[in-house]
């Protein structure tokens, strides 16, 4: 069907901005703000939800929460140790809340009374962040939130021409905010949009159009995620014709794609993926604490994703004095311990063609070097595993990713190797395997009988 506000172009984006995005399969997701402080506590009562969502899960009138600002002294935060953090982990980009859903902003934004500077610091925090982690060459990303539950003229739908013109106010306002983000760090390479899904935005599909082309004015090149994106019919993500609005698909929020799924290589696509497993924000909840993922749980997440052509941004969230938790920490130290030996199965990687999902792990592949990677996450039973190349090559070498160690192997049949897995073998463990195609035997001539 014919669409306006639908996607612009059915072809798959192709230019350095997006090529880097794609080499670097890993990144940081940071939720930060007034949400750190109760992390999860207000006025003795504890609440299991996501702590960023507490003003509403405990009711909390918005002059209360506002006053949070008064507390947020940030006196242990240090922009350069987040990303130097993030750098030893193997995180290639940031994306950073601005503003969440309480409409506190980050960076001193002149449209807003909620910011940074009504704080006793007073400091540009953003600034400070996006300064520190390009300083240690890794990308930084935007993230905004539109739905904004201070605003006055925000509304979750429009009943009547008041609502109309009310929420016609605040579209100018995010656009004012967005436009001031974009003009105030113009180095940033892309903006990941939420908050999208209330009917008052899916009926404002020209808007999410008109700030995407804004922001790309602005930045040339910069990425845009799909959350943004609504068309006419207010369809998100993808267009009622089924085709991807924005630069790479956004829809994964703490799960991944069935590992069989090669059609998600299609496009390009990210996940997002807490720690615990339901909270954004900081959280000192007992009992949020007792779903926290383990740092093998999470390589295999990133293995899983990077297999099938994505980028996995796993979420990190600071406490209200801008420390990062120890347990965070100690998790970012164990991913980086295994990326320093096994990160060239995962940056620059993608989907390895015609190498089926083996049940036991996931196949990667370097499309520049043709490198393909074995990434064992569950044992088997037997202690061996049995990759199979694509018909018509056959694997010539093993080596241990990590030790550059040969490994020996036996052949079960052209395509198929028996590879053993050392019993003391820590998982996720990666092996590398050299294939080739195999020669076609030259064609046998036929004997000329008058000749013979």
């Amino acid at each position: 069907m014919q669409l306006k506000y639908g996607a612009q172009t059915t072809q798959r984006r192709d230019d350095p901005t997006v090529r880097a995005f794609r080499r670097d399969r890993f990144g940081q997701f940071i939720h930060w703000g007034l949400y750190a402080l109760p992390a999860g506590v207000w006025r003795g009562e504890t609440y299991d939800f996501a702590a960023e969502f507490l003003p509403k899960s405990a009711n909390i009138p918005d002059a209360d929460w506002q006053a949070l600002a008064a507390d947020f002294t940030v006196d242990r935060f240090d922009a350069a140790e987040w990303a130097r953090t993030a750098k030893a982990m193997g995180a290639r980009y940031v994306t950073v809340t601005t503003k969440h859903h309480d409409g506190f902003c980050l960076w001193p934004s002149e449209y807003s009374d909620t910011t940074v500077a009504a704080t006793p610091h007073g400091r540009d925090l953003l600034g400070e962040i996006v300064a520190a982690y390009e300083a240690e060459g890794i990308a930084v990303h935007l993230y905004y939130s539109v739905l904004d539950w201070h605003h006055p003229d925000w509304r979750y739908r429009i009943e009547s021409a008041d609502d109309e013109a009310s929420f016609a106010r605040f579209l100018t306002f995010a656009q004012n905010q967005l436009r001031e983000l974009a003009t105030r760090y113009p180095t940033v390479r892309g903006f990941w949009f939420d908050g999208t899904w209330d009917e008052s935005v899916k009926a404002n599909g020209g808007w999410t159009l008109e700030v995407e082309r804004m922001l790309k004015d602005l930045i040339p090149g910069v990425l845009v995620n799909s959350r943004l994106r609504a068309d006419e019919n207010g369809a998100r993500h993808r267009d009622s014709n089924g085709d991807l609005m924005g630069d790479f698909f956004s829809g994964y929020e703490r799960r991944l794609p069935d590992p069989w799924d090669r059609s998600m290589a299609e496009h390009d696509w990210e996940a997002c993926m807490t720690i615990p497993q339901n909270s954004w924000g900081h959280h000192a909840s007992a009992a949020v604490a007792a779903t926290r993922k383990q740092p093998a749980e999470l390589i295999e997440q990133l293995a899983h994703t990077v297999s099938l052509s994505g980028n996995l941004l796993l979420n990190f969230g600071p406490m209200g004095d801008g420390a990062v938790p120890a347990f965070e920490v100690e998790i970012a130290r164990e991913i980086g311990d295994w990326m320093r030996g096994n990160g060239e199965a995962i940056h620059g990687c993608g989907m390895a063609p015609g190498w089926d999902y083996p049940g036991w792990g996931y196949y990667t592949q370097n499309a520049d070097t043709g490198a393909t990677y074995a990434i064992v996450t569950r044992m088997p039973v037997s202690g061996v595993i049995k990759p199979q190349a694509p018909a018509g090559t056959s694997i010539r070498s093993v080596r241990a990713l990590a030790t550059g160690e040969e490994v020996e192997f036996a052949r079960l049949d052209d395509q198929t190797v028996s590879i053993p897995v050392p019993r003391d073998a820590r998982v996720p463990i990666v092996f590398a395997l050299e294939a080739e195609r195999e020669q076609a035997p030259a064609p046998s001539q036929e004997v000329n009988p008058d000749v013979a």
